[in-house]
């Protein structure tokens, strides 16, 4: 955290703390720390919520931008993770959210996400301000046909919806749902998703003018939400903050469901369904004793972080947990193993001669021992190995645990043995870890959608950060190799 980005990007006063000057000098040392880092002309995004001071501030952001020479893309009024989910589908270098999330309306924010989709690292914030502090002096301005351009994307609502809709399993049919946007920038995608999705929803704080956004609605204000799913008789209702970056909802009585009662719903879920990577829930030190009670009586570890998303979310993608979140209502999903189940149930559809059951179980436990390779400090961060995982390492420790496991539950032997099978061959060959190759057919499954996973991610991250039409750097992961990044029109 820096001296004007905080946990979640620059905020203040629109007008007096957060002025067109200083989101101007944001724009000059993001697009110039883009240019230097990418060696290209760059591409930002940039949404925002309802505030009457997003115009404005979009304008100055965008003209700084453009001035050092970046290309800008308006999404106009969009959720924040339609940002983070657009900026990776449109390859684009970076993306903006001008946003205070949950604040009143005189408050906003700029916050910058990676080319990745994640927020950017401490030390590229760190590079911004250096520039903002020194005025931008030394800065090459753009001239003549090195000044950006900008244009304007309609079909940044379409694209997140169809990726929302795709990735819920899910069928509300029969739910009657009332649902408050906050008068912010959940409001398009909300109409949009959940009829599609078979609820029948009554909205509220979708009329937004500029001054009203989280002004008694939305997951600030849950009273008015709670009674109007009493009266109305809901069989629940769901309320977004401005930015639609978290949720709040409550019961058919009214009563409130908070962050921390999401996660411990969606983790039970996801440990019955097999898909609790990490058996482990990343949350803050904000979360009650209750939650953290509860969630030992499920059979769920926590780990608890700084507070912030972010924090959560270093964590999550350190340790290769699928869930974590915040009290206040941010809840972040990822899916190692879940896209490694996804990829596995459609394999089993074309080779029917696979054992279902087996190859579910080795998909499940194949990484869980990986918990046991990292130290962590009271808060839950990762600081290195531990010394179990320096001198044992997951695979090995992943068949001792099944050892344990399968005795404590007289399980039978035999499929406790095809399943250490599966982990010590998961890796595929000595040189990757795996003492051996796999030797049926739901190990080489197995193997085979692991690595999959594994470099498609890895393709993903080395491409965000390469130019349309161009190569990544070498990619250490991949054998070294420089990936090419295919442009838009080439595909179409």
């Amino acid at each position: 955290m820096g001296k004007y980005f905080g946990t979640d990007g620059v905020r203040g006063v629109a007008g007096a703390d957060l002025t067109c000057e200083l989101a101007m000098k944001i724009g000059r040392g993001a697009a110039a720390v883009l240019t230097g880092s990418t060696g290209h002309r760059p591409r930002i995004l940039i949404g925002k919520d309802t505030r009457q001071s997003g115009d404005m501030l979009e304008a100055a952001l965008t003209a700084g931008l453009c001035s050092v020479g970046a290309d800008v893309e308006s999404l106009g009024v969009v959720p924040t993770p339609a940002v983070a989910y657009l900026v990776r589908k449109y390859n684009a270098d970076a993306g903006v959210v001008i946003s205070a999330s949950h604040n009143p309306m005189e408050f906003n924010g700029i916050k910058i996400f990676a080319g990745t989709g994640y927020k950017l690292p401490d030390e590229v914030e760190n590079e911004i301000e250096a520039y903002i502090d020194n005025q931008c002096a030394g800065l090459k301005l753009a001239t003549g046909g090195d000044v950006g351009r900008v244009t304007c994307r309609t079909d940044g609502i379409k694209d997140y919806t169809d990726h929302l809709y795709e990735s819920i399993n899910g069928d509300l049919s029969g739910l009657n749902i009332c649902i408050d946007c906050a008068n912010g920038a959940s409001a398009a995608v909300a109409r949009q998703l959940f009829p599609r999705l078979g609820a029948k929803c009554t909205f509220i704080g979708v009329e937004p003018d500029g001054k009203n956004i989280n002004a008694g609605v939305g997951s600030t204000h849950l009273d008015n939400l709670e009674k109007a799913v009493v009266e109305g008789g809901f069989d629940c209702g769901i309320a977004f903050d401005g930015d639609a970056d978290r949720c709040l909802a409550c019961d058919e009585k009214g009563q409130e469901i908070d962050g921390d009662k999401v996660i411990a719903l969606l983790a039970m879920n996801m440990k019955e369904k097999g898909c609790l990577d990490g058996n482990t829930a990343v949350v803050t030190v904000m979360s009650n004793l209750g939650f953290i009670k509860f969630m030992e009586s499920q059979g769920i570890r926590t780990e608890k972080t700084a507070v912030g998303d972010r924090y959560v979310l270093e964590n999550m993608r350190e340790n290769g947990y699928a869930i974590g979140g915040e009290q206040s209502g941010h809840v972040i999903l990822l899916h190692h193993t879940t896209t490694m189940l996804r990829a596995a149930n459609a394999i089993m559809s074309v080779y029917p001669q696979l054992n279902a059951s087996l190859l579910i179980a080795g998909v499940i436990v194949h990484d869980l021992a990986k918990i046991d390779e990292m130290d962590a400090d009271t808060l839950g961060l990762v600081s290195d190995y531990s010394v179990d995982g320096k001198l044992i390492g997951h695979i090995v420790r992943g068949v001792v645990n099944i050892q344990l496991a399968a005795e404590k539950t007289k399980a039978n032997p035999g499929k406790a043995l095809l399943l250490q099978h599966m982990v010590l061959s998961h890796h595929g060959i000595p040189e990757y870890g795996s003492p051996l190759a796999p030797k049926f057919p739901e190990a080489e499954v197995l193997n085979t959608i692991d690595t999959l996973d594994a470099r498609l991610y890895e393709m993903d991250e080395a491409l965000s950060r390469a130019i349309p039409g161009g190569f990544s750097e070498k990619v250490w992961g991949l054998d070294n190799r420089q990936l090419y990044r295919i442009p838009e029109d080439e595909v179409k």
